[in-house]
Order: C-alpha cells, then sequence, then structure tokens
C-alpha cells in the first residue's frame, strides 16, 4: 500500500534525515511539507516535488490525504504535533527526545495507543554496524553477565557561543542530557538488554551564551554531562556525553564503549571518519582485545570506506527507522523503538535533569507499583 506521508519541519536535518529515504521507499508518497515560514517551506517543497505545503498545522492536516507524519522541529512542539496527529488517526514518527517531559510523554503513549497508531522515536545509533555488531555478542554471551557499561559521546558543537534553542530551557526542555544523553541511554539499555533503576548525574554549562535573538533572556542549559545509572540486574553504566570536546577529526565526534562482564571484554570505537571498529577480550585469555570484525551480514550491503557512507546507506537504501517504519505501517505491524520506549527514555531524561539540579543525588527510577 502506498503510506502518504506528511512532515513537520524544514531544517536542514529534515531535508538530510528524512526526505532521502522517504524518497528512496517504494511504499512511500510525500505529498506536504509544513514549516514556520511560507518562503523556507515553499523552498522545502520545490526541492523534493512535494506537492503541498504549509504554516499551520491543523490546516495541512484537514486539507491533505495523510497516512502518517514526521515530526522533525523543536523539542517544544513535539507534544503538541504529535497529540494533533494522533487525532487524526495518523502513523507518527517523532524525533528525540520524545517531549520536554516524562508527563507529556506520556499523554502521547496513551493517544498512540488509543488509536492504534505506529509510531518511532529514531535513536539513530540503535542502528549503527558497531552497535548492532556488540548487541549481539552481548546477547551471545561474549562478557557473560554484564558487570559495568562506560558509552562516551564526544563532540564540539557546544564551543560554538551563539545562541541555539538545544540550549534554552523552553524550547529544549533539557540541554546535552536531551539531545545526545537519550541516545546513548537508549543504546546501553539495547546493549544490555535491561532497564535502568536509578541514575546520578553531574552537569556543566561551560560555554557563556547571549540573550535570543530578540534580546529575551533564557534559562541556560547544560553542555556537558556525566551519568552513573544501575541496572536491573546490579549492573551499572556511566554514560559521558559532552559538546565541548575538541576531537580534531573532521566531522567533531567520536564515539567510544566498553563493556565489562565476568566471561569478557568488548571495545568499540567509532570516530566519525574511517574507523567503525569492535575489539574483545575472552576472561583467561593473554595479549589484550583482538579484532572482532563485524559480519557481513550486519554490514547489509552498506559502504565500509568511511563512516557517512555507511551513514547515508543505511538510512537511505536499507529498511531500518525511516524506511522500516514505512514498511511497518504498509504491513499493519509495530516497530520499535516506539513511543513507549521514547517516553521510558524522557522518565530517565527527567531523573538526570534532576539529580543534575542537586549537584548529582541519586533519583530512583522505580515505577509506581515497585514503590508500592
Amino acid at each position: 500500500m502506498a503510506v502518504r506521508v506528511g512532515v513537520f519541519g524544514t531544517s536542514w536535518w529534515a531535508d538530510t534525515m528524512y526526505l532521502p529515504p522517504l524518497t528512496n521507499h517504494p511504499d512511500a508518497q510525500v505529498v506536504a511539507v509544513c514549516g514556520r515560514r511560507a518562503e523556507p517551506a515553499e523552498e522545502f517543497a520545490s526541492q523534493w516535488d512535494i506537492p503541498h505545503w504549509f504554516t499551520d498545522p491543523e490546516t495541512m492536516l484537514q486539507e491533505v490525504e495523510l497516512d502518517a507524519v514526521v515530526i522533525a522541529t523543536a523539542n517544544d512542539s513535539h507534544h503538541p504535533l504529535a497529540l494533533l496527529a494522533l487525532q487524526h488517526g495518523l502513523h507518527v514518527l517523532c524525533e528525540k527526545p520524545l517531549a520536554l517531559d516524562a508527563t507529556q510523554g506520556a499523554e502521547m503513549v496513551q493517544a498512540a495507543a488509543a488509536s492504534n497508531a505506529i509510531t518511532l522515536v529514531p535513536f539513530t545509533y540503535h542502528y549503527m554496524p558497531v552497535n548492532q555488531w556488540v548487541q549481539r555478542l552481548v546477547a551471545e554471551g561474549y562478557v557473560g553477565r554484564p558487570l559495568h557499561a562506560n558509552l562516551r559521546y564526544y563532540t564540539g558543537f557546544g564551543f560554538d557561543d551563539s545562541y541555539s534553542w538545544r540550549f534554552d530551557r523552553e524550547i529544549a526542555g533539557s540541554g546535552i542530557i536531551g539531545d545526545i544523553g537519550s541516545h546513548f541511554i537508549h543504546l546501553a539499555r539495547f546493549l544490555l538488554g535491561e532497564e535502568e533503576t536509578s541514575i546520578s548525574c553531574m552537569a556543566s554549562t561551560f560555554t557563556e551564551r547571549p540573550a535570543r535573538p530578540n534580546g529575551t533572556e533564557y534559562e541556560r542549559l547544560e553542555d556537558s554531562a556525566a551519568m552513573n545509572i544501575r541496572y536491573r540486574s546490579g549492573a551499572y553504566g556511566i554514560i559521558q556525553v559532552s559538546s565541548v570536546c575538541w576531537e580534531g577529526t573532521p566531522f567533531g565526534q567520536t564515539h567510544h564503549l566498553e563493556i565489562h562482564g565476568d566471561a569478557g571484554t568488548i571495545y568499540a570505537t567509532c570516530d566519525w571518519d574511517t574507523v567503525q571498529e569492535v575489539r574483545g577480550v575472552k576472561r583467561g585469555e593473554d595479549g589484550g582485545p583482538h579484532a572482532l570484525p563485524i559480519p557481513d551480514d550486519i554490514w547489509n550491503g552498506v559502504r565500509r570506506d568511511t563512516v557517512h557512507n555507511t551513514y547515508r546507506d543505511l538510512f537511505r537504501n536499507t529498511d531500518v527507522m525511516t524506511r522500516g517504519w514505512v514498511t511497518a505501517i504498509s504491513e499493519g505491524r509495530p516497530i520499535s523503538p516506539d513511543f513507549a520506549e521514547g517516553q521510558s527514555i524522557q522518565r530517565v531524561l527527567d531523573a538526570a535533569v534532576e539529580s543534575a539540579a542537586t549537584g548529582g543525588c541519586p533519583i530512583s527510577l522505580a515505577q509506581p507499583e515497585e514503590q508500592s
């Protein structure tokens, strides 16, 4: 079946992350786009040969027949746009973090369940070959019982001291904790196969930022954070996310992870240039960690020469994330990570923000029924 898709957002992210896989999917038809301003919306529609463009979300949903929408906008718009789309009976892909807080997220989950919507929260690093391979190794017992994990996401965009909504509490909800931390909180959960029971977090704002372009003041958000998480099995994870790291690489970003268990250790690195590697050593082996080549079935035909080519091929040409969501809609089946997962991650983000406000005091993540 043809899936008629509307897109909220006309940013470079919508342009590079969502339109290519949507236009490459045989079952997807992008029929409308909505932006805040007329000129960019019209230009975006013209560039991608989209027949309808709008600046008012309600008008778009009333005037165009749609099956699904992509929400690729600032965080403060996720909740109202998702609820509006769900009220119209549409399937929804919504950017992470799912909402400004867990209360909004819960409302989105409830609305999605009531409308039987097929939802997706696009945690992109979930799908990268390095992480898929590490998850398989852990699931197959390479490290045995995981004891602790260390995930680090280093990038440098936070050194830019111009105004950015990503560091504005009213629009973003949380800074680097939600922007990057949501990715790695989900990734750690995916790799370890279990949920969190408590978190402590320390966060800092190192870059001084000006007032908004209109001169109004706002609460500046963190650009660096370190989180210590306890999981249900007793294992713990340390997740460090920072936007004030000079990596000296073409993309200015690197990912690192280590998982130690009672039977072995895994190290993985992605430098966002040419390195996508996994190494490991079993307990009792000598000689240190050795290469654990990523299997061909995980590469799934994507290019391996640079990380950017892997990334492009993965999301534009294989049936994961955006393309996988369209296929799920066509086949009438759910897909993961959905709004429920996004909401679960949102609870962890809220707790991290609360902990950071107290200087790092641990916050329990036990559900209400677990506390009674």
